[in-house]
């Protein structure tokens, strides 16, 4: 397949997605809100502690009360910079996670809008509700780690000169946008049995540079504060739209239980 083809393809499902919501504008705005309330409450945890930064500092560092003001100065200073740059880290890595938690059965309605709409959905897995929970819950704080750890190592190549400063900001975009992409296509995914992380990225290798289109300039569009509102519904329909191309047509076969005959005898030709 041509890559750029591919990567345009990608961006036209996010458009699609964004489509299919305007269409519905009450469920649109139920799904920006969840995305709201999010940014709000990163937004006042942000402020607290801000404003709270120089008594916590202070208290972490008791060792340095009786400390040169110059050398006090500098340490207190490079934990505040420290501090706040990995709360801020912390908060864009947990963004998608949070708020696709937050929002769960509105972005479960998104999805399965687009199942609908599209047509030849499968019913929803029978699976209970405590299990559901505690897989998602799960595999998020998996992706979560795996995001704050490529976050860190970009972030260490960002500081070697000239070549860390492409390298570092390409496998951020590259990497998130792949973890996104895991996230947003898990609803789809799970209505079909397929509930394991290792199952979305098989399918999203089979058509990488298609999933990495749909996937980039969705992390970099979630990326701007607020604007995210507007962007995460279009975002779980297009996650849906893609999920849909990268999975086989027919549903998959299910496994032959062990009593059943893996050969059946062939049906007897009548004589000629």
């Amino acid at each position: 397949m041509n890559p750029v083809r591919e990567v345009f393809g990608g961006f036209g499902v996010l458009l699609r997605g964004l489509a299919i919501v305007l269409r519905k504008p009450r469920l649109f705005l139920l799904g920006a809100l969840p995305a709201l309330v999010t940014s709000l409450l990163f937004l006042a945890a942000l402020i607290t502690l801000a404003v709270n930064l120089t008594d916590l500092v202070a208290w972490a560092t008791p060792f340095a009360r009786e400390w040169d003001t110059v050398w006090q100065g500098l340490l207190r200073g490079a934990l505040s910079v420290g501090l706040l740059a990995g709360a801020v880290l912390i908060m864009v890595v947990a963004f998608t996670t949070v708020t696709l938690t937050l929002g769960a059965p509105v972005y479960d309605r998104i999805a399965e809008l687009v199942e609908q709409e599209l047509g030849g959905a499968p019913e929803a897995q029978d699976e209970s509700l405590a299990a559901g929970v505690a897989r998602a819950i799960r595999q998020s704080l998996g992706i979560v780690l795996v995001s704050l750890v490529v976050t860190v190592c970009a972030f260490l190549l960002g500081l070697i000169p000239l070549l860390g400063w492409l390298i570092g900001p390409v496998l951020t975009a590259v990497m998130g946008g792949w973890l996104l992409c895991i996230e947003l296509t898990a609803s789809a995914f799970d209505r079909r049995g397929l509930l394991l992380v290792s199952d979305r990225r098989r399918f999203m290798g089979t058509r990488r540079w298609r999933a990495l289109g749909f996937a980039v300039p969705t992390y970099f569009l979630l990326a701007i504060p607020f604007v995210a509102v507007a962007v995460f519904p279009a975002a779980t329909a297009g996650g849906t739209i893609l999920a849909r191309e990268l999975l086989p047509e027919t549903p998959q076969e299910p496994s032959t239980s062990p009593d059943s005959d893996p050969n059946p005898p062939e049906t007897p030709q009548k004589p000629q």
